[in-house]
């Protein structure tokens, strides 16, 4: 993930366990990256999977149309999406 190009003027501080530096440093390391590239990276991933549901977006009539009858349509039983949301995921 790639951060702005923007002018890096604004300072953030974050206070952290020696165990938490020590984890950052080792995966800023394994990455290439220095800390602050490697946290800046994270947090706007992090800042961007926060806000995605909440943007705003436009719709033309015709699309607008279609979002309408598809969230007016009938709620429809998918048995092997109910099966995949039912099993254990990779992580656990």
């Amino acid at each position: 993930m790639n951060t702005p190009n923007a002018s890096k003027s604004e300072r953030i501080d974050v206070r952290a366990s020696a165990a938490v530096k020590q984890l950052l440093q080792e995966a800023a390391q394994a990455a290439h990256k220095s800390v602050s590239e490697f946290l800046l990276d994270a947090a706007v991933v992090a800042a961007t999977q926060a806000l995605s549901d909440r943007r705003r977006f436009a719709l033309g009539d015709e699309q607008w149309r279609a979002f309408q009858a598809a969230l007016d349509r009938p709620v429809q039983n998918k048995p092997r999406l109910k099966k995949l949301l039912n099993s254990p995921g990779v992580s656990g």
